[in-house]
């Protein structure tokens, strides 16, 4: 379950993105793919890259679905600021496990909603696929998520989906911030308002 933190030039606080699915995750940070994975208890990987033309860092904790290291995951949620949820589409248990892991995010983070991605990983082995891409889909519109269906080994929709989450982590720290205060209105001889406690 990688989680990002994309740091924009604008300042923006970072954001961690958290995917589950080390392949995507290693072919995002090196752009190679790997087809031998010793899973282990966590990687974490840096990336800079340009969504919708602001600089952000991402810095992506692949935490690798270990159910061994389960009582680690709730730390790891508190810290992220947008999940990718990676499940292998010829792997039916991991999808089950997207479910879970969904609605822990939401526990731990105590929202009703939160950025994710759902990925469908491994679309190229499509003749192997073990869950529909119509309860994927439906998954995601019942969760309001984005949900893409990705290759690392072919190098499908993996840049897109890191992208779907660093724009749904942006509008979700737009919406948390504080409303501007009102501007005063300036006088007509061109002074300054001022305001004294």
């Amino acid at each position: 379950m990688p989680y990002i933190r994309p740091r924009a030039s604008r300042r923006a606080p970072p954001t961690r993105i958290r995917p589950r699915g080390w392949s995507s995750v290693k072919l995002c940070h090196k752009s190679y793919f790997v087809s031998d994975y010793d899973p282990t208890i966590e990687d974490s990987y840096t990336k800079l890259c340009v969504v919708d033309g602001i600089s952000a860092r991402l810095d992506i904790l692949d935490t690798a679905g270990q159910e061994e290291f389960g009582a680690m995951r709730e730390q790891y949620m508190r810290a992220g600021h947008g999940f990718l949820l990676v499940f292998a589409i010829n792997d039916r248990q991991s999808f089950n496990e997207v479910g879970k892991l969904f609605t822990q995010i939401l526990r731990v983070k105590d929202r009703d909603d939160f950025p994710v991605v759902l990925v469908g990983n491994k679309a190229d082995l499509e003749t192997q696929r073990q869950v529909p891409r119509s309860e994927a889909s439906a998954f995601s519109a019942s969760h309001q998520v984005a949900y893409f269906e990705a290759s690392a080994k072919l190098r499908l929709n993996v840049d897109e989906a890191f992208e779907q989450l660093v724009r749904a982590v942006r509008k979700y720290q737009e919406q948390e911030l504080p409303p501007s205060p009102p501007s005063a209105p300036r006088k007509k001889d061109g002074g300054c308002p001022c305001v004294l406690l």
